[in-house]
């Protein structure tokens, strides 16, 4: 497997794909909220490959000039329960914190929140809905 980080148009592309089908296809979130203005020429993501196969994204965004906040974030189906989504977050918090980084702060689904757990973060949020989805807000110090 391969990663890949930046924002070339290819590396998008690859993003998006993954994204439409875990985000859009899997928990039927609509395509107009999956992909919002944030969705930029300029915007970076980090993408894994497995050979040509998109298995895993995250779009690199920061909430302020210290803190992190990794978004947009899924393994396909075949792939998950096997560190790949570990491995990439912990890629993309050592980005964050070589360029300055103090904290990451995500909104995480409540099914994922005791993944997040183990990567390290903690609950700051009471649970809310995003998107149809409940969420909650956590936090990790970098």
């Amino acid at each position: 497997m391969n990663d890949f980080f930046g924002n070339e148009t290819w590396i998008q592309a690859a993003s998006f794909a993954l994204r439409y089908e875990v985000f859009v296809l899997e928990q039927h979130i609509p395509p107009e909220w999956e992909f919002d203005a944030l969705d930029t020429s300029q915007r970076n993501y980090f993408l894994l490959l497995d050979d040509l196969i998109p298995v895993a994204t995250l779009r690199y965004q920061l909430k302020s000039e210290t803190c992190f906040q990794p978004d947009r974030f899924c393994v396909a189906k075949p792939y998950r329960k096997k560190g790949i989504g570990r491995s990439l977050l912990f890629k993309a918090e050592q980005v964050a914190k070589n360029n300055g980084c103090r904290l990451s702060y995500l909104v995480a689904e409540l099914t994922a929140q005791s993944f997040y757990e183990r990567c390290g973060y903690v609950s700051c949020t009471p649970p809310f809905e995003e998107d149809g989805i409940l969420c909650v807000g956590m936090e990790k110090i970098l």
